[in-house]
């Protein structure tokens, strides 16, 4: 990694401990130059200001969200299996700490700025992720989805109701054991709902 890179690295990592202890509101750029050990020059030369540094971790956040979900869909599984692991795209994040803290410093700020929040959601591509995947599941016969956003959906509502939300607020992790079991329990009301 070039010096540079592994500066704005700092300086993101900083800025993401700065934020989570003080808000965006109270978040300082000095206090994130001490907290990353590279002068103020150097920050405001990676980033012009602390808005454009929240933006650039809010970026990363959604990078982050969208790389989890590229798997490619394998027609050779039976159905359970594959929402299973679909689900587990979703939940692979839900028990990282590392993930869980900075969406919760992220949520935040979301909610103080509508406008990021149209504009972080417009970048997301999970629900067309789950949507495509039970569309093509219903063309292949494996389900039967009239309406394949209103099933993706519901499958991401059913796993994000017990491992997100109240994580989310309690500032707890679900375990990779109570994850298992409810992208286990989510994937059969979907067949329960949705199946052959």
């Amino acid at each position: 990694m070039q010096v540079a890179d592994q500066k704005k690295t700092q300086i993101i990592e900083a800025a993401i401990a700065e934020f989570q202890d003080r808000g965006f509101v109270g978040a300082s750029m000095d206090r994130i130059s001490e907290r990353a050990n590279v002068s103020k020059r150097t920050v405001y030369n990676h980033f012009e200001n602390k808005e454009c540094l929240f933006q650039a971790i809010a970026e990363s956040l959604v990078d982050q969200l969208n790389a989890a979900l590229e798997i490619p869909y394998d027609p050779n599984l039976p159905i359970r299996d594959s929402l299973i692991r679909l689900g587990w795209a979703e939940g692979e994040l839900l028990t990282n700490p590392c993930f869980m803290r900075l969406i919760r410093m992220i949520m935040g700020e979301i909610i103080r700025d509508p406008k990021l929040a149209a504009d972080l959601t417009s970048k997301m591509n999970k629900l067309i992720v789950f949507e495509d995947f039970m569309a093509r599941a219903t063309r292949e016969g494996k389900l039967k989805a009239d309406n394949p956003k209103r099933a993706g959906e519901q499958f991401l509502g059913l796993i994000k109701a017990q491992a997100f939300l109240p994580n989310l607020f309690a500032g707890a992790v679900v375990s990779k054991d109570e994850m298992q079991t409810i992208i286990e329990e989510s994937a059969d009301m979907i067949i329960a709902r949705y199946g052959i």
